[in-house]
């Protein structure tokens, strides 16, 4: 089978490992790729989705598989379903979910789904009143796509209604800060919970643990994610209960009865407070690095995972993950999330490891020589039979990585192993 990848980063790179653990999977494309995905598989330079969509049929290309959100969004599943194609994604309606954090707060009031009390409003007058009936901290997000930094915690009222105006005004992140949502802080512990969903049937993964902000001891401005781990010891039995019966079934079934039947992944960012699971947000997407956690331990067949999702045939597969942990602690560059870094070459010794794996993300190429060329620049995957075994294996990874300026943390999963 020949499967298209449609993205750029660790995500998608981690999927395509995946994808070549299966021997049927003939040849794998990349739209765009980075710099290192010319390795696995053919980079793509079309953006036009209607053009890609015909490279796809030229090539006889059965699967097309859509990493990040933005392309949904802007509706490469619709266009490629015009044309007859097989693609894993959520329709341009459906990516609302991800797209309007207004939309998406509305969704599970309609629907009942537990989440923090919450205003989406454009007035700053609205704002101030609702503020004023909260308790600090409180959480203020731009409802468009900000590349996951579009949320702020102010520690006081007045913080928050600062943040408000200045996303309102337009100043903090553009249009996406047009229209706000203002919402209760809920104080308990993340996690990042996904369903494989088909329309009708779903497979819910095991949940994972991102690490948002930049600093060792969750300290510092919030990023895109610094690390994750998998599977996490803080989801029991009853959290996953909780999460099926609560959220992801009421989801499918309330999008499936507003005329947008639900195919793809659904991110659940969950808090559990006392042990009650909240729903934060909902991205419609894997997330980027849990995706690089979660793939090396899929013990199913990946390509069958996204294909019998894609066509409605879910329900066919018995989903299986290995007895075993993932550990990524993400590489930066020098002034990530402030602004771009200069490029700078990577150096990888003894790449290859049973335990032990490069993502590569934020890379470019030239002349055979990997650089980094800014943001997130790689992700140094550990697995093994205990948390702290894919940790170790995964810390002994960043020894071996270097190029100017590499920064990350020294302390992912702390919160399962502290």
């Amino acid at each position: 089978m020949k499967i298209l990848i449609v993205g750029s980063g660790g995500r998608e790179y981690a999927i395509a490992l995946a994808l070549k653990r299966d021997e049927s999977v003939e040849c794998l494309y990349f739209a765009p790729g980075n710099g290192a995905t010319d390795e696995l598989g053919v980079n793509v330079d079309i953006k036009d989705f209607e053009k890609l969509a015909l490279f796809v049929k030229e090539e006889n290309i059965e699967l097309t598989i859509v990493g990040p959100e933005a392309p949904l969004v802007e509706g490469i599943v619709d266009i490629f379903k015009k044309h007859g194609l097989v693609i894993f994604g959520v329709s341009k309606d459906a990516a609302k979910l991800e797209g309007s954090k207004a939309f998406m707060k509305d969704f599970l009031s309609r629907h009942n789904i537990p989440t923090a009390r919450y205003i989406q409003t454009d007035s700053i007058k609205k704002a101030d009143e609702f503020i004023d009936t909260l308790t600090a901290p409180i959480v203020v997000k731009a409802d468009g796509l900000c590349a996951g930094k579009g949320v702020i915690i102010a520690k006081s009222k007045k913080e928050a209604k600062n943040s408000a105006r200045d996303m309102l005004n337009g100043e903090s992140f553009g249009d996406a800060g047009k229209n706000i949502v203002i919402e209760e802080f809920l104080d308990g512990y993340e996690l990042s919970i996904f369903a494989v969903c088909d329309g009708e049937n779903y497979k819910i993964l095991p949940a994972a643990q991102d690490h948002k902000r930049l600093l060792d001891g969750d300290k510092g401005p919030n990023t895109g994610g610094m690390g994750a781990y998998a599977p996490t010891p803080l989801a029991n039995d009853d959290i996953y209960a909780q999460v099926e019966e609560f959220v992801v079934k009421p989801t499918l079934k309330g999008m499936k009865d507003e005329g947008m039947p639900y195919t793809g992944v659904l991110f659940v960012g969950a808090m559990v407070v006392n042990k009650k699971v909240y729903v934060l947000e909902y991205n419609v997407r894997f997330g980027d690095p849990e995706c690089e956690v979660l793939m090396p331990l899929l013990k199913t067949s990946a390509k069958d995972l996204f294909y019998k999702a894609a066509i409605g045939r879910l329900n066919e597969l018995d989903l299986k993950f290995k007895d075993e942990f993932a550990v990524g602690v993400v590489a930066a560059s020098k002034d990530y999330p402030y602004r771009n870094s200069e490029l700078k070459p990577i150096a990888v010794e003894d790449e290859n490891n049973s335990n032990s794996h490069v993502a590569y993300a934020g890379v470019s190429k030239k002349d055979g020589v990997i650089y980094a060329s800014g943001g997130r620049v790689l992700v140094c995957v550990g697995i093994g039979k205990s948390i702290k075994e894919a940790r170790d294996n995964a810390y002994d990874l960043t020894k071996k990585v270097s190029y100017d300026g590499i920064k990350f943390r020294n302390d992912i999963a702390y919160q399962a192993l502290k």
